[in-house]
């Protein structure tokens, strides 16, 4: 079944690869719990297929870096981009992007997280096996406000412009 406005996040972890040392957070990939990570925050996060992938580098993740300051400036405390690929691949592809202090790249390996979203998707004709269907979401203390998932490998909705004119 599919999130839908008004339904908290599910329980899951996602990884992000920390570049710099810090308290609490070693070098290397580093594994959060995404109900702490919601706690008392206004998100926006961004789903895709995939790093490296045409739409995903071109359009769908440098809008979102590109409109960083605009979503700050309406009250979003972070924006998240989630993929189905590992926390170094996440990493390098968000250094490459310079998303680096501006959007956090979280992997989902496994694809826990997007399946318990209902927002899974079968690659599988690509070679590419299970991935994340292309969607935004606008949560508030881990309750979902705005939900935008794209039909059939479009790219209309879930942009940072569409999500921006929904706060």
């Amino acid at each position: 079944m599919t999130i839908k406005i008004g339904d908290k996040l599910p329980e899951g972890t996602l990884s992000e690869y920390i570049e710099v040392e810090t308290e609490g957070c070693a070098l290397g990939p580093n594994t959060f719990n995404v109900q702490d990570l919601v706690k008392g925050k206004k998100i926006a996060i961004f789903g895709l297929p995939g790093a490296y992938t045409p739409t995903c580098s071109a359009q769908h993740a440098p809008g979102y870096i590109q409109n960083a300051d605009a979503l700050k400036a309406k009250g979003i405390d972070e924006i998240w981009c989630i993929s189905v690929n590992d926390a170094f691949v996440m990493g390098a592809w968000g250094r490459e992007l310079k998303a680096t202090g501006t959007v956090r790249m979280l992997a989902d390996g496994n694809a826990a997280f997007t399946k318990a979203l209902g927002l899974d998707a079968d690659f599988s004709k690509f070679g590419m096996g299970t991935r994340s269907q292309r969607y935004s979401l606008l949560v508030e203390d881990g309750v979902v406000k705005q939900l935008n998932v794209e039909q059939g490998g479009k790219f209309e909705v879930s942009n940072a412009e569409t999500l921006l004119g929904q706060i």
